[in-house]
């Protein structure tokens, strides 16, 4: 796929002819308005004065992140999308728009109009324009994409201080219960299928608590625990995280949650005062379940106050 002039307003140049190309129109046809100024060689995207551009690219492939007999094209191109698009939101960064490298089967061609929609469905609520990529013929699906955001003081993983509390937003566990029961053979239930394959990047949210004074975040990919060990490392403090705190979905584990990966939750830290007005703005809940330390950075994980060994992180790299 080709790329795009000043994306404001513009409108897509016409394209000549051949295979790749009528994959792109077909992909045109099917974004609409999401999609903006589609044709030439680059992007030149305008980022708002007085912010700094916050960039990142993720990819999804067949058999390391999802498997045909799990989700649908229209969800493969959704979480892809909603996944690339929690990133921005770890930084609390207002999207500005994405590009798509799409990698497609021969016999996927059929399909991309319902992965294309996916897509779009994934932007929408957030007004994040598509702005361009590539497309190419490949053994397996892949989706690579490049996210681009603007914050003026961008959330990092390091800010953390002593005594600052540690939240997390929404209910954890249905990923990993669904990977679990797809494994094991096993048909997922519909509430664990839906966070797998429906993830919701929390972009708002965000911006609402680096507002309201967060210190630090990430969002939730390899794991709650996993992912605070990044927070520790980053901060060289120790985070100290009471296990019957974290908020489960369903009849998932507080340990199996705390281990299940992909969530695209954000975990943050600062004082009480972030948890004021948030569900009454989100209808989330924002759930305090530890502390910051001074210590050697680690995750020390608590039952009722006896520490406890942590859980093995999500692994992406598990393949078929």
């Amino acid at each position: 796929m080709t790329h795009l002039g000043d994306f404001e307003g513009a409108a897509h140049l016409r394209l000549a002819g051949g295979g790749e190309f009528d994959v792109v129109r077909a992909l045109l046809a099917e974004w609409g308005d999401s999609a903006a100024g589609i044709g030439d060689d680059a992007a030149v995207v305008a980022v708002p004065a007085g912010q700094q551009l916050v960039v990142s690219t993720d990819t999804s492939l067949e058999g390391a992140h999802f498997r045909r007999e799990w989700l649908n094209h229209f969800e493969i191109g959704y979480r892809s999308t909603a996944a690339a698009l929690s990133d921005l939101a770890a930084m609390a960064a207002e999207p500005l728009g994405i590009f798509v490298a799409l990698t497609l089967t021969d016999g996927d061609r059929a399909d991309v109009t319902r992965l294309a929609a996916g897509i779009r469905d994934a932007v929408a609520p957030h007004g994040c324009p598509i702005l361009g990529g590539d497309v190419t013929r490949g053994e397996k699906i892949a989706l690579t994409i490049t996210v681009m955001g603007a914050a003026e003081r961008p959330l990092r993983r390091s800010g953390s201080q002593i005594g600052d509390r540690v939240y997390v937003t929404g209910l954890l566990g249905g990923p990993g219960a669904a990977l679990a029961a797809w494994e094991s053979g096993t048909v997922p239930s519909e509430l664990h299928r839906a966070r797998f394959a429906h993830p919701v990047a929390r972009l708002a949210e965000a911006r609402h608590l680096a507002a309201a004074g967060a210190t630090a975040g990430i969002d939730i990919s390899d794991g709650l625990v996993a992912d605070i060990a990044h927070l520790a490392a980053a901060n060289d403090l120790r985070f100290d995280i009471d296990l019957e705190h974290i908020p489960c979905i369903g009849d998932v584990s507080p340990l199996d949650a705390a281990a299940s990966g992909e969530e695209y939750e954000l975990v943050v830290t600062g004082s009480e005062k972030l948890r004021r007005d948030f569900y009454t703005n989100f209808g989330l809940e924002l759930t305090d379940i530890g502390a910051v330390s001074d210590g050697a950075p680690e995750v020390a994980l608590y039952h009722h106050g006896t520490r406890i060994a942590a859980p093995a992180s999500f692994d992406h790299f598990r393949g078929e």
